[in-house]
């Protein structure tokens, strides 16, 4: 009896089309199948994976670039709040990194009488000379590479769709010629590129490392790392005992070279103004330097960009630019001492604050307090935050941070105050004064 259709196809003997032959076996025409459908599947998904990515990094670079007020989601539609600084009529707890999908949700625009807060903390919205450098360099690289990519996923989709490889090699030395000049071609002009790009990142260093050198009219300003705040002096070399201490806030003028001193009380820190700089260690015994300048008035927030121990991410300072006129009318005001109470309850809430802990660690100008462990307060009301960027300066956080600090910020070496409800209110009433 003659064989079903179906066993014979199975069995190899009729194709499935009808037409009868001996071809091979069923495993034999299987595996050639996959080994000639392997190279062009493996090329598909390699490209749809490199699609992904260039997609992805279009998506982050869209993020960097473009403003987040512009793409409608980098304010809040809360009401304003009020705020403890005189030039500021709305408070600000810290900016959202540009693109970040961590940036915090709590924030607020800032609206100053003379300046603004930069749209957004990040070295691609430069607001000065040397994060220009900076960021031009990071253009061509960008670029450049950009380029490359391109130009490596074109070839890839040539090679994948020219089809699988010939088995056998080809005898052409003509081909061999001109296969052998276009990768020596592809190579040097690798080279150059790589040197290129050498030579453009030494140059923008060599500007940025001279940039404020032998110029007129520079201003020196020390900055010193604590765990986790930041201590700002402004030296004066004709009167050293002139010398204004501020913490969390630098005040620049416009157009003018700052030199920055930076060193560190404990650990290493690292400052970091993005819209005006790079990054600078602070190393324990050891003093760097770098210049800034702000070519826009406006308030730039920094922060520190080197691990330093519990409360790093909480660690932040804003960089005020302003012009001359307001510079000097500010560092006036800061060279004052602080202003004497008025009323029962500030003159009593002054007492609460020599008696208790507070003079210990802390330093007022006028007052029989010279502690140098914590934040000089002798104007600090006139800041628009507290804990280095962590809280705004309102009454209610002051009263919480000087209850019981390590509960708000973990690992701070401010310690609790047991202080009756009474001694509070006065020492707040006291406290109100400092700006």
């Amino acid at each position: 009896m003659r064989a079903s259709r179906a066993q014979q196809r199975r069995s190899g003997v009729v194709a499935r089309g009808g037409a009868l032959d001996n071809p091979a076996p069923r495993s034999a025409r299987g595996l050639e199948a996959r080994t000639n459908l392997r190279p062009r599947r493996r090329a598909r998904q390699d490209l749809a994976r490199h699609f992904v990515v260039a997609a992805s990094a279009a998506t982050n670079f869209v993020r960097a670039r473009v403003p987040r007020a512009e793409r409608g989601a980098a304010f809040s539609s809360a009401p304003p709040r009020a705020s403890a600084h005189p030039g500021y009529r709305l408070g600000v707890l810290r900016p959202s990194c540009a693109g970040s999908r961590f940036a915090p949700t709590r924030l607020r625009r800032l609206r100053m009488t003379s300046a603004t807060f930069a749209p957004v903390q990040s070295a691609l919205h430069s607001a000065g000379p040397q994060a220009a450098s900076i960021e031009r360099l990071w253009w061509v690289f960008f670029w450049i590479c950009v380029a490359v990519y391109a130009i490596t996923i074109v070839f890839f989709i040539i090679a994948a769709m020219r089809g699988r490889r010939r088995a056998d090699a080809i005898d052409n030395p003509a081909h061999d010629r001109r296969l052998g000049f276009f990768v020596s071609s592809c190579a040097a002009v690798t080279i150059a590129t790589l040197f290129g790009l050498l030579f453009s990142s030494v140059a923008t260093g060599n500007a940025i490392g001279t940039f404020g050198k032998d110029k007129p009219g520079q201003i020196e300003i020390e900055v010193t790392g604590h765990q986790w705040w930041w201590e700002v002096k402004y030296p004066d070399a004709l009167a050293p005992a002139n010398q204004i201490t501020d913490a969390n806030e630098i005040h620049i003028p416009i157009h003018t070279p700052v030199l920055l001193r930076l060193d560190t009380r404990d650990v290493i820190h690292s400052l970091w103004i993005p819209n005006l700089h790079g990054k600078r260690d602070l190393i324990p015994g050891r003093v760097n330097k770098f210049w800034i300048q702000a070519d826009t008035p406006g308030v730039y927030r920094g922060q520190c960009a080197e691990f330093c121990g519990y409360q790093h991410a909480h660690m932040a300072l804003t960089v005020v630019a302003e012009s001359s006129a307001d510079f000097l009318k500010w560092k006036s005001h800061m060279g004052e001492g602080a202003p004497t109470p008025m009323t029962p309850a500030q003159l009593r809430g002054q007492q609460v604050f020599l008696n208790a802990p507070c003079a210990k660690c802390h330093n007022i100008l006028g007052l029989d307090a010279y502690g140098t462990l914590g934040p000089d307060l002798t104007h600090f009301r006139s800041r628009p935050t507290l804990a280095a960027g962590q809280l705004l300066n309102t009454r209610g956080n002051l009263a919480g941070w000087i209850m019981n600090a390590p509960a708000i910020k973990p690992g701070t070496l401010m310690p609790p105050n047991q202080l009756s409800g009474q001694e509070m209110s006065d020492l707040l009433a006291y406290l109100e004064t400092l700006r």
